[in-house]
């Protein structure tokens, strides 16, 4: 068989997608869709039609048409197996077979429509393998990544080891010095104790030198003991891995950390949980914002195996949801209702299982949860003044620990004239952290006002925000969870977890 193009036509004969699997013209194509409905008659159904040159092969998807277009001597039987196969991937792919839904999906379909047909030939897969093959998945990948991740997990805890190891050597060395210090000067007092006046002046001495470097100080004393101005042993390893330990933490921004969930677990536990990745430009304009959510169900009683979870999820065209392949899909896309397809079936036991994960993503200004406005004017004096405002778009959040990061064009502490909240500066990351604990419909907006050295203001981008908040931002929500034989409720817990990945205004 050679199958010439595949399309989803309207009943007018429109094409909204089209795939050509030939040599063909455009106007070719077009002319052999637009005369396709003229060709079907009213009233009746078949799966083909012929005309001099082609064979129609057609089967409706609601108010639409899903074609493949073949020579006359191709296998009837093979062409209608093709296009079962093309309306399934259809369908699987969207949400509601419409032209709007299509065409957002157009990608994805097409991707998939090459998979099916090569060179006008069918390929020997099913709808698993197509999937497969298009959401690119490897077993490999993850188990390299998980193994990259594990590595550099190790490396920060050895190099948290090495960091407090020098830091005890370093105390040590310096109480050490104290100790031999009042030893000299305590005369005929015992060389043991220490002296409480002299101890501060060598302690802050020792701290001075370990984090400036200074120059030695000359001796008071001809004896071979430990100098002011001498380094030790430890002193010269600290030099030897200092840009082991500090460079990392000249370049870890501010994070906020996921909250440690302190509320009890039922034997139903469901965990919802978004990272959210926003990028926008210092104009306000958004450039790109993406939430990728999953849906986890952690069930440790057996007895509770057989439930079904009432979701609240929006209908929202631009959210694309995707089920485990266990789960009831139909019954998902529907009713918003997570149920295992074979209800006889329970979910597995003391295993995390994500049984609905969800993308959404936007360049829509009016879809931005956080707005940041970062504005530095050049003083004219060699320093800039800067206002950075917030504002929260979206009412229904409640946003907490918002850090917002703003990078600094010199190492002088800034001069802070006027803040809603706290504040913070970092000379090793030459940051100024602004800090919110709380973001919500009552607390909007806030003001943070200062002056600092340099009139780079490019200097002060990209601005990086944090934050966590207890509600989702696509109001993905677990409703209710009942049992599958009973239909009764049944006890369970719940978290609801939004991130802030990646948040910056560049």
């Amino acid at each position: 068989m050679v199958v010439l193009a595949a399309a989803v036509v309207t009943k007018g004969g429109k094409a909204v997608i089209s795939r050509q699997f030939r040599e063909m013209q455009r106007s070719r194509i077009e002319g052999l869709l637009a005369s396709f409905p003229k060709l079907t008659i009213a009233g009746q159904q078949h799966t083909t039609v012929e005309t001099e040159h082609v064979r129609y092969v057609y089967q409706p998807l609601d108010e639409l048409f899903m074609v493949l277009i073949t020579n006359r001597q191709s296998n009837i039987l093979q062409d209608i197996e093709s296009l079962h196969l093309f309306a399934r991937v259809v369908a699987d792919t969207c949400r509601s077979c419409d032209e709007r839904e299509i065409l957002r999906n157009a990608f994805e379909l097409l991707s998939a429509f090459d998979e099916i047909i090569s060179e006008g030939y069918r390929e020997n897969v099913n709808l698993s393998q197509v999937k497969s093959i298009i959401e690119m998945e490897s077993h490999e990948e993850k188990i390299q990544e998980i193994i990259a991740r594990n590595k550099e997990q190790e490396a920060k805890e050895e190099l948290k080891r090495k960091a407090k190891q020098l830091e005890m050597q370093r105390r040590e060395a310096a109480k050490r010095g104290q100790m031999y210090m009042q030893g000299n000067y305590s005369g005929g007092f015992s060389g043991n104790r220490a002296s409480p006046s002299l101890e501060p002046t060598v302690q802050a001495a020792t701290e001075q030198r370990s984090t400036y470097n200074s120059s030695p100080a000359p001796a008071a004393s001809r004896a071979k003991g430990m100098k002011l101005g001498h380094k030790g042993k430890s002193a010269d390893i600290f030099e030897a891995i200092k840009s082991e330990v500090e460079e990392p933490l000249l370049r870890s921004p501010a994070v906020t950390l996921a909250p440690i969930s302190t509320h009890p677990q039922e034997s139903v536990h469901v965990t919802a949980e978004e990272r959210m990745r926003l990028v926008a430009n210092r104009d306000g304009g958004l450039e790109q914002l993406e939430v990728k959510g999953v849906l986890v169900l952690k069930i440790s009683n057996p007895d509770d195996g057989k439930v079904r979870i009432l979701v609240n999820a929006e209908e929202d065209s631009s959210i694309q949801f995707k089920t485990h392949p266990k789960v009831d899909k139909t019954l998902f896309k529907n009713e918003n209702v997570v149920q295992m397809g074979d209800p006889s079936r329970s979910f597995p036991i003391n295993q995390p299982l994500e049984v609905v994960r969800w993308r959404y993503i936007t360049q829509d200004e009016t879809s931005i949860p956080l707005s940041i406005n970062c504005w530095p004017s050049p003083a004219g004096d060699g320093t800039c003044d800067v206002n950075v405002e917030y504002e929260l778009m979206a009412d229904h959040l409640e946003l907490k620990d918002v850090i917002v990061s703003i990078p600094l064009p010199s190492s002088s502490q800034p001069n802070v004239n006027q803040v809603d909240g706290e504040y913070s500066y970092d000379p090793q990351r030459r940051t100024l952290d602004w800090q919110i604990a709380v973001i919500n419909s009552s607390n909007k907006e806030g003001v943070l006002e200062f002056n600092v050295a340099g009139d780079d203001v490019d200097a002060f981008f990209p601005t990086q925000v944090s934050f966590y908040s207890e509600k989702l931002l696509c109001n993905v929500d677990v409703l209710d969870v009942q049992s599958v034989e009973t239909g009764e409720p049944t006890q369970f817990s719940k978290e609801i977890l939004l991130l802030a990945e990646d948040y910056s205004v560049v």
